[in-house]
């Protein structure tokens, strides 16, 4: 999709619809296949900060993403090898040589690569527990809109693992600079989009710490307790309303 992106436009006449299309495919193929499997290390630390995940089950998780993506390079780069069309003979040729894919300053790279992280996983977050027919559409929809918005920018990786074997050796930056935009940025994102949805990490906090918690059973209120002047039982009303009688129960002039 790289190559589509860099190459696509003037040497094979191809537009950023083929890719956004791609991308989309992708997304839906993923969710309708291995749906729960996940490709990208944030989401892998989301489930270890809710505390679905062992610290060890984590760790396996990160190295197979880790290996997964080497091991998708280098099939990538020996499919290029055999030079199939003309798109293949180029990159085969520039892919040592290749340039940075951050192309704006360092610190609105982290943005853009931390907020487009922060609405895939509140998005993640929010449907976890909705039906595959609408969570897998919603989702690949989302990652194609944030590809298309922060591509120009950053080439909208939101994967460490995917950026670091695909542009850490690329010129242009330091290896610091990588780390700050395609390590920090998404798993800051991550960290902000589960404490917004939660209100705290339960992995750390117990607490709630962004939203107060409202006790889930209410206390009926009860009745004013009765006054002084309420306490007469049925007879003594029904006296105090007799003919012939006052209102305080005496026996009016000239009825006797």
């Amino acid at each position: 999709m790289r190559m589509l992106a860099e190459l696509g436009p003037w040497a094979g006449g191809f537009g950023p619809d083929l890719l956004l299309t791609l991308l989309t495919l992708l997304f839906l193929v993923h969710g309708a296949t291995c749906d729960g499997a996940a490709a990208n290390p944030t989401v892998s630390l989301q489930d270890f900060l809710l505390a679905e995940a062992s610290g060890p089950r984590t760790l396996l998780k990160l190295a197979a993403q880790g290996l997964g993506v080497r091991a998708a390079c280098a099939l990538t780069r020996l499919y290029w090898a055999w030079e199939l069309c003309d798109l293949h003979v180029l990159q085969n040729l520039l892919d040592p040589h290749c340039s940075s894919p951050l192309r704006t300053p360092v610190s609105h790279g982290a943005l853009v690569e931390g907020a487009g992280a922060f609405f895939l996983h509140l998005t993640l977050l929010r449907l976890r527990n909705s039906l595959p027919a609408y969570r897998v559409p919603a989702v690949a929809l989302l990652a194609t809109v944030t590809t298309h918005t922060a591509g120009p920018f950053t080439s909208a990786f939101f994967n460490p693992a995917l950026a670091t074997w695909a542009t850490f050796h690329c010129s242009g930056h330091t290896l610091l600079e990588y780390m700050q935009v395609y390590w920090l940025g998404p798993l800051t994102g991550m960290v902000l989009a589960v404490l917004l949805y939660h209100g705290r990490l339960p992995r750390l906090f117990q607490r709630n710490l962004l939203y107060s918690q409202k006790n889930k059973y209410r206390t009926p209120r009860g009745k004013p307790a009765p006054g002084p002047r309420d306490t007469q039982t049925p007879a003594e009303g029904c006296r105090s309303r007799e003919p012939g009688r006052g209102g305080a129960g005496q026996p009016l002039p000239g009825s006797r």
